[in-house]
C-alpha cells in the first residue's frame, strides 16, 4: 500500500499551514517586527502578539494596539519581520 502523501517529508506549504503544535518541529506563530513611524520615521520593535499599547518614543504617537490576539498597527505605518 502507496500513500499519497509523504509523512516524514512533508511539503513546505502544508507543514506552514499546519497547528504549531502539529507541526513536525513545533514552533511559535508569533514574532518580532520592526514598525517605522509615519510622523519621525523612527523604528521601534514590537511583538507580533502585544498585549499593551506601543508608543513611538520620538513623537508619542501610537503605534499599535491590542486586540484579542494579534496586535492592530494603525494606519500609515509600515513594518518588517524580524528574521532572528
Amino acid at each position: 500500500m502507496v500513500l499519497a502523501v509523504d509523512l516524514l517529508n512533508p511539503s513546505a506549504l502544508t507543514e506552514k499551514r499546519a497547528h504549531k503544535l502539529k507541526r513536525i518541529v513545533p514552533r511559535p506563530d508569533s514574532y518580532f517586527m520592526d514598525v517605522k513611524c509615519s510622523g519621525c520615521l523612527n523604528i521601534t520593535v514590537v511583538f507580533s502578539n502585544s498585549q499593551s499599547v506601543v508608543t513611538c518614543p520620538g513623537c508619542s504617537t501610537v503605534l499599535c494596539q491590542p486586540t484579542g490576539g494579534r496586535a492592530r498597527l494603525t494606519e500609515g505605518c509600515s513594518f518588517r519581520k524580524k528574521n532572528n
